[in-house]
């Protein structure tokens, strides 16, 4: 991983509307002001500051199609002291991340 960095806005706001979907109270998912990027930023995945060790599986998934046409699969994961843990991103064939999706372009991936 990289050096930690402030959380951006549109991170914090993508995190929130996924926990909106799940009829979560995002004030109960706690999460690090400072993050850390996962290969180097390339797909847009990051490290939220829970505990790794206690990964407690997948809140939800989303998809998005980044300008280039390419899907791209976002998950929300907790931890199990109820902290977030990763919003990771994988873009399906490992290029980087082109435009930063914002709520209104992903949808709720079926179960």
């Amino acid at each position: 991983m990289n050096e930690k960095r402030l959380i951006r806005d549109n991170e914090k706001e993508l995190i929130r509307f996924l926990l909106i979907q799940l009829n979560l109270n995002p004030d109960d998912y706690p999460y690090s002001e400072y993050v850390e990027e996962y290969e180097g930023g390339k797909m847009g995945s990051i490290s939220l500051g829970g505990d790794v060790s206690a990964y407690a599986g997948d809140l939800i998934q989303v998809e998005y199609t980044d300008i280039d046409g390419t899907p791209v699969v976002i998950t929300l994961t907790h931890d199990a002291h109820n902290r977030l843990l990763d919003l990771d991103f994988w873009k399906v064939d490992f290029s980087k991340l082109l435009e930063y999706p914002t709520p209104d372009k992903v949808s709720i991936r079926p179960a």
